[in-house]
């Protein structure tokens, strides 16, 4: 049984499964969004951080990428004193870090979605060497989940899912790549 069927025996799992995971994203901010929770569910449950994700949206400034990228030593005992997020120093550390990392690459590229769309298509393999490059605490399942709830890899629903027909209506960026496309970037 696939997430797309277990998830709808949970309230938190239901609702990303159907509103939220494999659409695509096209905000920063709350493209930020998910990669730092994304972050913060390495080595814990999704259902950790679905429950969390309120928290993390008052602690994170509600995920303005400006604002992170601005906290100082302050922000950084405040958030590890959260209780409501993961209080993780390296999760922490990377979320400030990160969001100064897209502010660069947003000065260069236009915006983080630019970058990304710069960048696709690529394998899984590729992007995890990009972002290796580019940011800090991340690797392949992290990029992958990334990559794939906000609709640059496929593989977020089976094609039997209601939601999958959703999704591909929207014609996110895995939909638009063709064979041609993905030469070179085998996964």
């Amino acid at each position: 049984m696939g997430y797309c069927s277990e998830s709808q025996n949970d309230l938190w799992h239901r609702r990303y499964h159907n509103e939220e995971y494999g659409f695509p994203i096209t905000e920063d901010n709350r493209l930020f969004e998910r990669f730092v929770l994304e972050i913060n569910q390495a080595g814990l449950s999704w259902s950790t951080i679905l429950r969390k994700q309120e928290a993390f949206r008052e602690a994170y400034a509600r995920f303005d990428i400006r604002k992170v990228a601005n906290f100082d030593e302050g922000d950084r005992a405040r958030l590890l004193g959260d209780a409501g997020i993961i209080r993780n120093r390296l999760k922490v550390n990377a979320a400030i870090t990160n969001a100064q990392r897209i502010l660069e690459l947003s000065r260069e590229y236009g915006s983080f979605k630019a970058w990304l769309d710069a960048h696709h298509p690529r394998s899984k393999a590729a992007w995890v060497q990009l972002f290796k490059r580019h940011f800090v605490f991340v690797g392949g399942e992290i990029v992958g989940e990334f990559l794939m709830s906000t609709g640059y890899l496929p593989g977020a629903h089976e094609e039997s899912c209601p939601v999958y027909a959703q999704i591909l209506a929207l014609n996110p960026p895995w939909a638009r790549v063709d064979d041609a496309d993905m030469e070179g970037t085998k996964v």
